[in-house]
């Protein structure tokens, strides 16, 4: 999975990146949030992101809370990171603005890979979601359904369809729902086909 490491500190750059790719994902890099807004807004965005809080041009917050505003309909996953002391406000404004988990400056490996494996886990299911969503829309386009008022003759029981043309109830009905049919006598008509074909029992 390719992600997006967003940070103006070289050094924490050239690790992140060597942790990242030693861990089997594939980086892109950007050196402020500028160049990562630009990153995140192309066709060819990476779905994860690592962000630095403090960066040159778009600060790691301002980055999340557009990214969460005009990306809405991407599935992203955003890891704020930062090396000033962190307090409770600084972690419920950074989740405010849209990140998905946060992490200080210097972060544990251990955790930081496994807080990467659960953006993998929310991202796979976002997308298995929007798969499946779209699937039911699709099926539900495909329903077809009858509404309104339908002309039938009072005589025949022929249906007038919107180009004049006259139809059997059943042939009407099946181009028109998901309703199939199939042919049985009632008693009522049974008992008067008996009654034409041998009138005198």
């Amino acid at each position: 999975m390719k992600v997006l490491i967003a940070d103006d500190d070289p050094v924490t750059m050239k690790a992140l990146v060597g942790l990242l790719q030693g861990w089997g994902y594939e980086t892109i890099s950007a050196t402020d949030g500028s160049a990562a807004w630009a990153i995140l807004k192309g066709a060819e965005a990476p779905p994860m992101a690592v962000i630095d809080w403090q960066m040159p041009g778009l600060n790691g917050d301002e980055l999340c809370r557009l990214a969460r505003t005009e990306l809405a309909e991407k599935s992203l996953y955003l890891l704020l990171i930062t090396a000033r002391n962190t307090r409770v406000e600084d972690k419920v404004t950074g989740l405010t603005a849209g990140a998905d988990d946060f992490l200080v400056k210097p972060f544990d490996l251990p955790e930081m890979r496994a807080r990467l494996q659960v953006g993998e886990r929310v991202l796979k299911l976002q997308m298995e979601l929007r798969r499946r969503v779209q699937e039911l829309e699709q099926a539900m386009a495909q329903v077809r359904q009858l509404r309104g008022l339908l002309p039938i003759c009072v005589h025949c029981k022929k249906i007038r369809d919107d180009q004049n043309y006259w139809h059997q109830v059943e042939n009407y009905i099946s181009a028109h729902s998901a309703a199939e049919f199939t042919h049985s006598i009632c008693p009522s008509c049974f008992k008067k086909q008996l009654q034409e074909f041998f009138p005198n029992d």
